[in-house]
């Protein structure tokens, strides 16, 4: 059975999690990082030499390690045509939104999800939260613009690029901030919250 290394309150494991019901794989988690520990300790660096998570672990021994990774690993050797396109461009086109939440939308989100939801009152930096909102809003622009054209981030169907944003549109909805009126990417994200896997890892309190 597939073993998960990492806590569920993580986006990253929540990738894996999500990635792994749609394609009904099953697995055991074991609470790992942030409050729970152990990221740190010798055989987890073993597996995992960043000490983050999550972690993967196959039958045969074989490990995997980076969110993105794992989700387009598991993604293309189980349900390769579905949610790992065959057509190499809409494949391609996955990967970039993907590698754009990583790279680009990451760090604006970290700076107001730690800042309000991980930090307390008495320590938060209000300056910095509002710059990361201003930031975030910029790239939920983007993704609104882009899904008036698409119903998915990489074309007509559900594919692992949107999985990773899927995870920051919920984020980003139900964080305690302003937010501007993205009636797109609002529509691509109803449509996530029908999708059991997301109700069951994504859509939690925010923690």
């Amino acid at each position: 059975m597939l073993k998960i290394l990492g806590r569920k309150t993580s986006s990253n494991v929540q990738k894996v999690l999500w990635v792994a019901d749609e394609i009904g794989l099953k697995y055991e988690r074991t609470d790992i990082g942030g409050p729970f520990g152990g990221n740190d300790k010798p055989d987890y660096l073993k597996l995992n030499p960043n000490g983050k998570v999550p972690t993967i672990i196959e039958d045969d021994g074989w490990v995997m390690w980076e969110s993105n990774a794992i989700t387009r690993y598991l993604a293309a050797r189980h349900a390769p045509g579905t949610l790992y396109p065959n057509d190499l461009r809409q494949r391609a086109s996955a990967e970039r939104w993907m590698d754009w939440q990583s790279n680009t939308v990451s760090p604006q989100m970290v700076m107001v999800f730690r800042g309000l939801v991980r930090t307390p009152p008495e320590k938060r930096d209000p300056k910095t939260i509002a710059a990361g909102r201003d930031g975030l809003s910029k790239l939920m622009a983007i993704m609104d613009r882009h899904l008036a054209d698409n119903a998915y981030m990489a074309g007509p169907q559900f594919t692992v690029g949107d999985i990773p944003l899927g995870i920051a549109a919920w984020r980003w909805y139900a964080m305690p901030i302003e937010r501007e009126d993205y009636p797109n990417l609002k529509r691509w994200s109803d449509a996530l919250a029908k999708r059991k896997p997301y109700q069951t890892h994504i859509m939690q309190p925010l923690e």
